[in-house]
């Protein structure tokens, strides 16, 4: 859990018998930025700050060599410093698809967000005609290449995913979980938000009506 500016505490994830958690603080020496409750019983592992710091700093220096200069060709974090830009990168994964593969779902729970490393991604929505409908027709409404980014929406929105993604080819992309996303992001948020209304033009053009896209809390 996290806290907004009134203090209010409020879910932004959650593991479900996988994952992992507490790194940042101990990778740059800061307090604590949430909160981690215990919904059931369970069983963890756990490493010492020193042990921790030794094999991921090592992992990382590997990963830095690897993607920082890919991170700072991202448009939309130039406008993050340089040492925010490392941030990202110590914290991002990465995926391999295959040609048709599906990535995200139209409909689901959003857990993270993408950064197109390389290859194609198409973005296909429910048609919302009565015929489509009647078929379960999907509609491209986009497609993101290299350096481009998808599955953001549903995290600014706190909805579900809008739209599903599917691999065009063979398909690898930069990961990040959502947790990551609330406290790494933060300045490229407004980018983000503004894009909101770019995509609700282009449902308007091909479908005549837009979905209600707009973040709940404005």
């Amino acid at each position: 859990r996290s806290s907004d500016l009134q203090g209010d505490a409020r879910c932004v994830g959650r593991y479900d018998n996988r994952g992992s958690f507490g790194e940042l603080a101990l990778m740059y020496n800061t307090p604590r930025a949430a909160t981690i409750v215990a919904t059931t019983e369970g069983a963890l592992w756990g490493l010492d700050r020193i042990t921790f710091r030794r094999l991921i700093l090592k992992n990382n220096a590997k990963k830095r060599k690897m993607y920082e200069q890919f991170i700072e060709s991202v448009p939309v974090l130039k406008s993050l410093e340089l040492s925010e830009r490392m941030k990202i990168v110590d914290v991002i994964g990465e995926r391999t698809y295959q040609d048709t593969e599906r990535i995200i779902t139209q409909g689901e729970k959003a857990d993270c967000f993408f950064i197109v490393e390389s290859g194609e991604v198409k973005i296909m929505m429910k048609s919302k005609t009565k015929a489509g409908q009647e078929n379960n027709q999907e509609v491209e409404i986009a497609r993101c290449a290299s350096g481009q980014y998808f599955g953001e929406l549903a995290l600014v929105t706190n909805k579900p995913r809008a739209a599903s993604a599917y691999a065009v080819g063979s398909v690898k992309c930069l990961v990040m979980d959502v947790q990551a996303f609330e406290r790494l992001l933060g300045p490229c948020m407004d980018i983000m938000k503004r894009n909101i209304t770019h995509y609700e033009e282009q449902l308007v053009a091909m479908f005549g009506s837009s979905m209600d896209l707009k973040d709940p809390g404005n």
